[in-house]
């Protein structure tokens, strides 16, 4: 635990969250960024980032590990395939009850911005925009793919220690995300019946190179999304666009969120 981090308690669980406020405020009321992390990722694993985006935006943020990662207690009941949904339906409107946060943009990497979509597609109150970062609608061939090789890695002890330094409970961690992206049939949400319903505004990015999806994930959210969409396809980048470029992926945020983020 860092001195900044909260545990927040939502009775079922508790999570861990740590806010952020950047170096230079004007004094400004802006919109919170709300990040959340890869599928095998915690506050951690964002390294930086965070920070350098709350400080070009001069907005403040808020990091959290989700349920089952880093510091944050695992899941009281096991929710299979369906982690996702019930992140974004049930459990993050809690959370950012819990926050006092009444105004927020999503900034999702991997699994975490399939969850802002999928929270997205309620229409909830708080949500100002959505930024995706090699978000899935769909559960193409080379995630799984990936996933397969992912497992063989973590059953050879490798990956498992490495992921033990950021993950109290790294095998529920572990096998909560890749059992259910191997399993038959799984898709990540439903994106006929839940990208038609998003009305904010939304930014997806995906690598290049992404050995975790194509350009098809673009094609789709921009495509289904109900509201305005930009998408921005990397080149000479992964699954994680804002460590591999993030200059660019840094100022492409920026200029982004920038008109939408005072609030009043």
């Amino acid at each position: 635990m860092n001195p900044d981090d909260q545990l927040i308690d939502l009775g079922d669980r508790r999570l861990r969250t740590r806010r952020l406020a950047p170096r230079h405020d004007d004094g400004l009321e802006r919109t919170t960024l709300v990040f959340l992390h890869e599928g095998l990722g915690c506050i951690e694993m964002w390294r930086d980032f965070p920070q350098r985006l709350c400080d070009a935006t001069r907005c403040r943020g808020v990091i959290y590990d989700r349920t089952g990662y880093g510091g944050s207690s695992p899941w009281p009941t096991d929710p299979g395939v369906s982690y996702m949904e019930i992140e974004a339906d049930r459990v993050l409107p809690r959370l950012l009850a819990a926050l006092g946060i009444e105004d927020c943009v999503m900034v999702g990497h991997s699994d975490g911005g399939t969850i802002a979509l999928n929270y997205a597609a309620a229409d909830p109150e708080p949500l100002r925009a959505v930024v995706t970062l090699a978000a899935h609608v769909i559960n193409e061939p080379v995630c799984s793919t990936s996933i397969e090789k992912a497992r063989a890695a973590f059953a050879a002890g490798e990956l498992r220690q490495r992921l033990a330094k950021y993950h109290a409970h790294v095998d529920h961690a572990f096998h909560l995300w890749a059992d259910a992206w191997v399993a038959p049939g799984f898709q990540p949400m439903d994106a006929d019946g839940r990208l038609p319903r998003i009305m904010v505004p939304v930014q997806a990015i995906q690598g290049e190179d992404d050995e975790y999806g194509s350009e098809l994930q673009l094609g789709l959210i921009a495509g289904k999304v109900g509201g305005y969409c930009e998408t921005r396809l990397v080149p000479d980048c992964g699954h994680s666009p804002h460590l591999q470029q993030p200059a660019y992926v840094l100022a492409e945020i920026t200029r982004f969120i920038a008109p939408l983020a005072l609030v009043g």
